[in-house]
């Protein structure tokens, strides 16, 4: 009677976030089903009545920690004024999305191309940071930061800095340190290099 009780009770998001527990510790590939079910304490067929397959599980994720990032992109301030002032913005929200989704954007950044959904991970990533590399490249025109760094090596070291976090970032530790602390640290350190004057 308990397990019926906690399948009522099981949701989609809470599956999906057990799901992106198991393919950190785990890697999406040596992550079966069984797995899944026993963290979830579920059966494997109470999966199957939300999700088709692990990769369906997979794609909601990345999905999720892309959607975060796009979004970023569509802000007013990330599509309006001088392309430095765009560009710190994107820094900074990016860093913040970041550690608001941080499972989400840490299996994000570890996947590796093994399947259909991974390899439409990387490729969204790609776009993602060709228009970074765009702000990047129009600042340098403008004169805002300096031009003598090719726009997409810029934009890898950036977001190296920024998607670095999710390797030491936790929210719940003791002393750790707030998001808008860690977002605003990353956006001095990486425009203090950038930045022209």
């Amino acid at each position: 009677m308990t397990s019926v009780a906690k399948r009522d009770t099981y949701t989609p998001e809470s599956l999906l976030a057990v799901a992106v527990e198991v393919f950190i510790e785990r890697g999406y590939d040596g992550t079966s089903m069984e797995h899944l079910s026993k963290a979830a304490g579920i059966s494997k067929s109470s999966i199957y009545h939300h999700v088709r397959s692990k990769e369906e599980l997979l794609h909601r994720a990345v999905s999720r920690a892309l959607d975060g990032l796009f979004g970023v992109l569509e802000d007013e301030e990330a599509r309006e004024g001088r392309a430095v002032d765009r560009l710190e913005y994107v820094t900074r929200r990016s860093t913040e999305v970041l550690m608001a989704d941080l499972p989400y954007v840490t299996l994000l950044l570890r996947v590796r191309g093994n399947t259909d959904t991974e390899r439409w991970a990387m490729e969204r990533r790609r776009e993602f940071d060709h228009r970074v590399a765009e702000l990047v490249r129009l600042a340098a025109a403008d004169g805002d930061i300096r031009d003598d760094v090719d726009p997409r090596l810029a934009t890898r070291l950036l977001f190296g800095m920024i998607n670095s976090v999710s390797e030491w970032y936790r929210p719940d530790a003791r002393g750790a340190h707030h998001g808008a602390e860690v977002a605003d640290a990353v956006v001095r350190l990486a425009f203090a290099g950038l930045r022209t004057g």
